[in-house]
């Protein structure tokens, strides 16, 4: 859709509620609905892919010795399921029939599928002869190519699709290229091989956590909306916070931000809950671009919060090489400040405006609103602690029979819950377009769907406690997930005595049904982008062209650290316009994350890699609200009968919030959990680090207690800076870092405490004949023996010569590779955090004191304000 045919003569976008569904299943699940067989067996092949990657995911192949497939053989049905869908389900042009597949359609998917496939179907033959492909390989690998290409123009759009033909065509014109990005270039039968028949590009990294992981958080996603938790959001959402000002905008944050803990996808996002708080946001005295604004910069945001992060946070396992529970940690606390201040905007654009709130049948005490919210809250707290310390206690008494004795528990409170919320009427979404004259009740609308959280607990359960793998996890609290589908309508029916346990059964089998389905349509464009990404990735590897880009930036940026952060952080908003999630993090992640790494190395930048991976993955998920391509700008203007330009820019005017996070991040790691000493400094951490983020967003807004003035706004913004990073300051007073001898690394390895990271500076010439001298932040994780041992852990092995220390191994695919060490580098220094220097937060008191004057300010002038002229003088 562009943005010429979206705007009518009035100026005004208007989309019927048809029209809305439309563009989500366009962007997330294919336009197509085709009747009859057709319909039928793209349900059945949808309904295949889902029970394959549970089958898959689950220990049954291993426990019967049936269809037990290794990861390449996995990656080829996955991509095979996704391109046959993509094609049977997305036209290939407006004007391609909605209702029918054509039959081109379905010889494209048959074919695409093969393609695919192919690498399933003659893996025996294909392993034989690596590199040495036949004429059939060629001819596969090209139409693959080419029809995935297809997939990712119908699925995607042209961006994805224009970016990986121009890296295809550096891949074979190389040598025909300017001489700064010029390579020897590739023949045909290097790069196919390259791309399709080996795991470096297509069927690389990205499709392998495709089909091991995303899938089936995707699936527990779909399968939690269907059961009716994404109902069960809003409605809380909006009963606990519709009274507040601007109450229903302060809904959508807090709504979108639950349904984004589940959700892939912005736009299913923004549709989710937008089609019901966009109304209501407006009817409260919101400017129609700014209600519309308010959902997209809240959906977007859903991309950022763990536990899925629009599925980057399983890319990031396998490119940054930590554990899926590290990630989830480092990104937490960002993504939760990122919220808090959208939820101060929303607030202050109420502030400005004097809007109030949605009025209760019954106006509830503070007393009572409070008691009622943290009875919920520590039901839900007690019930998680219960979950924690017994099912860890019975793990350790029950041994091989906890499993058991768990899942019993779990159905008892799973039945004990539902017979508790059965005392509540069901929850329905009303007609966000009729007036609300009431908000939801509190108590009732939250205690109706307690179960919903019990899959999550379950899910958390196996992956912090039982610390199973991912994908594992999500297969078990997928499986309860179903449980709970196929029963809490009949076990509903039982207690509330309606007694139609016949229908309610067949209900929840349909539900069960439809999620399965629904899950595997909104994995296609996931699947096929993480395809089209693995092209990017496979000529980053083939042709070094990450060396091109970081030489590019250093010449441009002229050595300046900040300018070249800047610049990094444009590049990732450019290639990410237009491209969903995960395709965005892949092409970011491969290009611009060895850009800052390498430069900011040599100017004594040291960060770990994860900083840098979710400094560009932030910047690269802001063009998803950038005009003119944004397409949540589009459905949410759609929504709120707005100008969608105008609402692009208002939403990414509230993302600014946003994108100020990864540059303090960078320069002060502690924002990402890292480095933090005790619980103190971490609520000190984050409380300051809040605080920031509020002031940012008044300073932005032109708001605090009252209208700012230009000084104040500066002075906000001062407050702002040295609150996110206080060690700005103190490093003009002190020097931040010591120098030891090198000969110092074993002991200071041994005596390193859990996760430290040591400072230590490099040098040496590459095995491309190229001279490097930087910094590297070595990870040491957990303590050993010795300094070997540890050492050994990262991947490295260095030997002493002297007082000279050398990189005598380097482990292939190990943190020590990827940190860009190799073998006969010498480490010439080792940087130790000054002795005697004060805590950097030491200068939080004089930020602080600096923000109270400015309260002191405001709020006297707001008094003057409110009291008028010969008022205030009077007083």
């Amino acid at each position: 859709m562009s943005p010429q045919n979206s705007n009518k003569t009035s100026g005004q976008h208007e989309l019927s509620d048809e029209e809305l569904r439309k563009i989500v299943a366009e962007a997330d699940t294919g336009g197509r609905k085709p009747t009859g067989i057709a319909a039928m067996f793209l349900l059945g092949v949808a309904l295949a892919w889902s029970l394959f990657q549970l089958w898959v995911a689950s220990p049954l192949p291993f426990t019967f010795g049936v269809f037990v497939l290794n990861s390449t053989e996995v990656r080829a049905i996955h991509l095979a399921f996704a391109v046959f869908l993509a094609f049977a389900a997305y036209p290939a042009f407006k004007g391609s029939p909605r209702a029918y597949v054509p039959i081109i359609d379905w010889l494209l998917a048959l074919a695409a599928a093969f393609c695919a496939g192919y690498l399933f179907l003659f893996y025996a033959q294909l392993s034989t002869r690596p590199g040495l492909p036949t004429t059939m390989d060629l001819v596969v690998a090209v139409t693959g190519l080419v029809l995935l290409l297809e997939a990712a123009r119908r699925s995607l759009g042209l961006p994805i699709v224009i970016l990986a033909i121009l890296f295809l065509i550096y891949i074979f014109f190389g040598p025909y290229m300017p001489d700064m990005i010029a390579h020897r270039g590739a023949s045909l039968s290097k790069g196919m091989s390259h791309l399709w028949l080996t795991t470096e590009g297509v069927f690389g990294v990205a499709v392998g956590v495709s089909a091991g992981f995303i899938f089936l958080f995707v699936l527990f996603g779909a399968l939690l909306e269907t059961a009716g938790a994404g109902n069960y959001f809003i409605k809380s959402a909006i009963a606990l916070l519709g009274h507040l000002r601007g109450g229903p905008a302060k809904a959508a944050v807090v709504a979108s931000a639950s349904t984004g803990l589940i959700s892939g996808s912005s736009i299913a996002n923004v549709v989710t809950t937008g089609t019901f708080t966009i109304p209501l946001i407006k009817r409260v005295g919101y400017r129609p671009d700014k209600a519309a604004a308010v959902e997209v910069a809240s959906s977007v945001n859903g991309q950022l919060m763990p536990p899925v992060m629009g599925a980057a946070a399983f890319l990031m396992v396998e490119y940054v090489g930590i554990p899926y529970i590290e990630v989830l940690k480092h990104a937490i606390v960002p993504a939760v400040i990122s919220y808090i201040a959208l939820f101060y905007i929303v607030h202050l654009e109420a502030m400005k405006a004097d809007l109030k709130g949605l009025p209760r049948r019954e106006p509830l005490q503070l007393q009572q609103t409070v008691v009622t919210t943290l009875m919920t809250i520590s039901g839900v707290i007690i019930l998680a602690g219960l979950v924690y310390w017994g099912m860890g206690w019975i793990k350790d008494l029950a041994g091989d029979a906890s499993f058991i004795v768990i899942s019993v528990l779990m159905f008892a409170a799973y039945v004990a819950i539902i017979a508790y919320a059965a005392r509540f009427p069901e929850l329905h979404m009303e007609d966000p377009n009729q007036p609300l004259e009431y908000l939801p009740e509190i108590g009732p609308t939250l205690k109706s769907g307690l179960h919903f959280l019990l899959p999550v607990v379950v899910l958390i359960w196996n992956l912090m406690v039982e610390q199973l793998s991912p994908g594992l996890s999500a297969f078990w609290a997928t499986v309860f997930l179903i449980f709970i589908l196929v029963t809490q309508r009949p076990i509903f029916a039982f207690f509330r005595g309606s007694g139609q346990f016949a229908a309610a059964t067949r209900q929840g089998l349909a539900d069960l049904l439809n999620g399965l389905v629904t899950g595997a349509r909104n994995m296609i464009a996931i699947g096929i982008a993480t395809a089209t990404a693995g092209i990017i990735v496979g000529t980053v590897t083939l042709t070094g062209v990450g060396l091109v880009m970081t030489e590019l930036v250093e010449i441009v940026s002229g050595g300046n650290l900040m300018l070249m952060l800047i610049m990094v952080a444009v590049i990732c908003l450019i290639l990410g316009m237009g491209l969903p999630t995960t395709a965005n993090y892949i092409v970011v992640s491969s290009l611009m994350a060895p850009v800052v790494v390498e430069l900011g190395a040599q100017t004594g930048l040291l960060v770990p890699l994860i900083a840098v991976h979710l400094f560009v993955f932030y910047f690269g998920l802001m063009a998803d609200v950038t005009p003119p391509v944004g397409l949540a700008s589009y459905a949410a203007a759609g929504i709120a009968r707005s100008d969608p330009i105008r609402t692009g820019f208002t939403a990414f005017g509230y993302s600014a919030r946003t994108a100020i996070l990864p540059f303090m991040f960078i320069f002060n790691t502690q924002l990402l959990l890292i480095g933090i000493d005790n619980v103190a400094h971490l609520m000190l951490t984050i409380g300051t680090a809040t605080i920031a983020a509020m002031t940012f967003a008044a300073a932005t807004q032109g708001w605090f207690m009252t209208r700012n003035r230009p000084y104040e706004a500066v002075l906000l913004l001062l407050v702002t800076f040295s609150l996110f990073r206080p060690g700005f300051w103190m490093d003009m007073l002190y020097p931040p870092y010591d120098e030891v001898p090198p000969s110092e690394l074993t002991r200071l390895v041994e005596a390193a405490p859990r996760n430290a990271n040591l400072r230590v500076w490099i040098e040496g010439m590459t095995i491309e004949g190229r001279d490097v001298s930087r910094g590297v932040l070595l990870p040491l994780g957990e303590p050993a023996a010795n300094a070997r041992e540890r050492l050994a852990a990262i991947g490295l092995t260095v030997m002493a010569l002297g007082d000279d220390v050398q990189v005598a191994a380097v482990r292939f695919s190990s943190r020590a590779e990827r940190l860009g060490m190799e073998q006969g580098f010498s480490i010439t220094a080792i940087e130790l955090p000054a002795e005697g220097r004060p805590a950097k937060e030491w200068i939080f008191i004089p930020a602080l004191a600096l923000l109270a004057l400015i309260i002191v300010l405001q709020l006297g002038r707001a008094r003057k304000e409110r009291l008028g002229p010969a008022e205030a003088r009077g007083a």
